[in-house]
């Protein structure tokens, strides 16, 4: 079977039996773009007369197709709420200690007064703020998985099957996840109910969070 990559022209022979039965779009491993695939077309195309055989690895051959992500199986509400407390433990932590330092070094600096406490806690809440905030934009948005998702091996990816972006992990992180908790945690609790376990911030965000 031939697959051709109509972005950048990129073509590999794959045998029929390493494509997966529900694979729908193809990753072109190359131009990174995805595409649809046409078994019946692929299926019927040949390498063209004199072209050098495909000697890529099999590994290879698998990696440049995309299963489809509305098939793939959907972490669940307590899974998903698992993931939760282990990020929630060690922001905790981290919110504490680099705190903790700031205090440290605002009181080292001369910072006794009335005026200067109030400032220094107003200070040390907001860089709190954003450390739990870059914590999760920064680890959804390089690699789809904060360090409590990897525990439980789930993963944030869009619902087109391609990697979170940074931006796309920014408005997930912060505006819809503080939507989702302040109806109540309705949002959160839409994950237990919902087909294909998607809570209000991942619709919101056109997003899954799929099993590894």
């Amino acid at each position: 079977m031939q697959i051709t990559c109509p972005h950048c022209g990129f073509s590999k022979q794959i045998a029929s039996d390493q494509l997966p039965a529900t694979a729908t779009r193809g990753h072109c491993p190359r131009c990174r773009k995805s595409f649809p695939l046409d078994r019946e077309e692929t299926a019927g195309q040949s390498p063209e007369a004199g072209a050098a055989p495909d000697t890529a690895p099999p590994q290879l051959a698998r990696d440049s197709v995309v299963e489809d992500p509305d098939s793939r199986p959907k972490a669940g509400f307590w899974v998903r709420l698992v993931a939760a407390v282990i990020d929630a433990f060690l922001v905790f932590w981290l919110q504490f200690g680099l705190g903790l330092l700031l205090v440290l070094a605002g009181i080292t600096t001369g910072g006794r007064g009335e005026g200067a406490v109030s400032s220094l806690a107003m200070l040390v809440q907001l860089f709190s703020y954003a450390i739990g905030a870059a914590y999760y934009v920064v680890f959804t948005g390089h690699g789809g998985q904060t360090p409590g998702k990897m525990a439980v091996r789930v993963k944030v990816i869009r619902r087109d099957g391609q990697p979170v972006s940074y931006g796309r992990a920014l408005f997930r992180e912060l505006p819809c996840k503080f939507i989702s908790a302040i109806i109540l945690g309705i949002g959160y609790l839409m994950i237990a109910f919902d087909e294909q376990k998607q809570g209000l911030h991942d619709r919101m965000a056109d997003t899954y969070v799929i099993k590894l």
